[in-house]
Parts: structure tokens; sequence; C-alpha cells
């Protein structure tokens, strides 16, 4: 069960990929597609400068939006990323992000698996929030040139997505772009090169840590129409939704408004009670004192156990 729902749901991921990314041809012949679709937001972090790319990246949209007045027309990408996350919270990163695919697989490689120690990790998962206010929002509205003009400095600075999407195919295919590379790219090309190593050790590494879009989607996850909701009283506490889960939400409980879930159903597929299900309601909770369902029936086995074992024993 748990093995043939990672494959359909890898089926999913990819099918997203090729359906955000259809003109596989342009990686080999160093061309950026440039028609019409490109004036509308893939869901996901997918780079507009990508040779196969259909559609334009959402965080560029909005760096666009806060470099300069002429670009007000891509307010739209506010509301895109808003009906997107009302909809279906961090979703998108769970099925139809690419880069989120590829750290999936890398994370399948045989190595030591790590976990980033609690506290650490509590301080590493806001920096994804410094991202989002500096890099895609603030410094490109602050930080201008003499006409006005800001940098998109999360794509210019930090994203590794672009540079494995874009930047690699266009360079191997491009011998001008070749004679122009600096420091500049050996910076951003480190940084991607760090992602994907560590992406085979700490499961979704970008993810957690530094993904702007991520954000975005987050803080929506709890008002999201679909979600994933915990029945308290199925849920047994076994403890294997946390271990299975990829971006390490510990808390049965804390799966429906977690900004960290990706809502991707591993939780769901390892739940041996079948207390976790999709949903677009909330799911029954204990009320007050309530005891769930199979623990009340193991104590009424074991009390009962208890005044057979009382009634039967003899009097002293």
């Amino acid at each position: 069960m748990k093995l043939n729902y990672a494959l359909r749901r890898a089926g999913i991921q990819a099918a997203a990929a090729l359906a955000q990314n259809p003109f596989l041809l342009n990686l080999w012949q160093g061309i950026i597609f440039k028609g019409d679709s490109k004036y509308v937001c893939a869901p996901s972090l997918n780079c507009w400068s990508c040779p196969a790319a259909a559609g334009a990246c959402p965080i560029g949209a909005l760096q666009n939006v806060a470099m300069g007045a002429q670009y007000s027309a891509s307010f739209y990408a506010l509301g895109f990323l808003a009906i997107v996350g009302v909809f279906v919270g961090r979703l998108v990163c769970g099925f139809l992000c690419l880069f989120g695919f590829l750290q999936d697989l890398l994370y399948k490689i045989p190595a030591p698996k790590l976990r980033v120690p609690k506290r650490l990790d509590r301080v590493l998962r806001k920096a994804k929030y410094l991202v989002l206010v500096f890099l895609v929002l603030l410094l490109p509205a602050v930080a201008t040139n003499n006409f006005g003009l800001g940098s998109p400095w999360f794509c210019e600075y930090l994203c590794p997505a672009g540079t494995i999407e874009a930047g690699i195919p266009l360079i191997a295919t491009n011998p001008s772009l070749q004679a122009m590379l600096g420091a500049l790219f050996d910076w951003k090309l480190g940084v991607a090169v760090a992602v994907l190593v560590l992406a085979v050790f700490v499961s979704r590494p970008f993810c957690k840590y530094l993904c702007p879009l991520g954000a975005i989607y987050g803080l929506m996850n709890r008002i999201s129409f679909v979600k994933l909701t915990v029945n308290d009283r199925a849920c047994i506490q076994c403890g294997r939704c946390a271990e299975a889960c990829p971006m390490d939400v510990e808390a049965p409980e804390r799966i429906p408004t977690s900004a960290e879930c990706i809502r991707c159903g591993v939780c769901k597929s390892v739940c041996p009670a079948s207390a976790i299900q999709w949903s677009a309601l909330k799911a029954p909770t204990l009320a007050q004192g309530e005891v769930p369902h199979e623990k009340a029936a193991m104590g009424g086995t074991a009390a009962s156990a208890n005044t057979a074992a009382g009634a039967s024993a003899p009097d002293e």
C-alpha cells in the first residue's frame, strides 16, 4: 500500500513537471519559449527562463511587482497566489513542484539520513520568511538604480531551481553565455550544488528553510479548502505519521494547520488506524475529557479482565 501510494504520487509529480515544462526539445537547443502562456503564472517554483517552461514563476512575478510601477500589471500574481493558497495551501509543494520532486528523488539515494536538531530546525524554518520579505519584496523595491528599477534579488542571487532549470541548460548550449560567466554564476552554482547534496541527507531542505513560495502557501494552510484532517477518535498516537513525514511535522494534531505540511499524503498512507483523511471539512475532535474509542476499548477490556480476576480470586 505504501509503495503503491509512493509510485502514484511520483507519477503525479512527474506529470505536473511535464505539464509545466512541455517544451523539452528547447533544453537541447538553448531556446527560451516566449509564447502567450508565459504571461500566466505556474502554481509552483518554475523558472520563467527555463527553456522548457510554458509559464511564469509566481515569485518572479512578485519581484516584478516590487521592482517598479511599470510592472503593475503583474499584480495579478498576488491574486493568483491567494486563490491557489486558499484552495490547496502547500499541496502545490507536495504534488506540483518540480524542484520539490527533485529533492524527493535525491532523498531516495541510499545514504545516512539526518534530522536537524529541533531547536536549530525551528530557527532555520523562519529563514524562508526572511527570504520572502527581503529578497522577494523589500530589496527589489528599495535597492533601485538611477532609473528607479530594482533587481530580482531572489532569482539573481539565491534560487537554485532557476540555476538548474534555466542557468545550466542555457549556458551549456550557448557559447556566448559561456564567455560571460563570472563570480555570480559560480555563487549560484555553489548554492544549487549545496542544496542538492544536502537533499540526499536531509528531506526537502530547500522547502523547509529557504523557499519563499512555500512560505506564502504555508501561511494559507490554516484556511485552505483542501487539507488533511486527523480524526482524534481514531488516532492511536503511534507516531508513524511523524516518522514518515518528509517535512518533519511531528504531532498528528498539527497536520491540518501546520505551515510546514506540504499535503503530500505520506502520513495518510502509513496510518494504521486510517485516522488521517483528505477533506475540505474539519475532522471530528474529542470533547474535553473524552477518550479515543480504541483506547477506551483497551481500557474497558483491561477493566473487565481486572474485575473478572478479582471475582475469581479466593477470599483470604
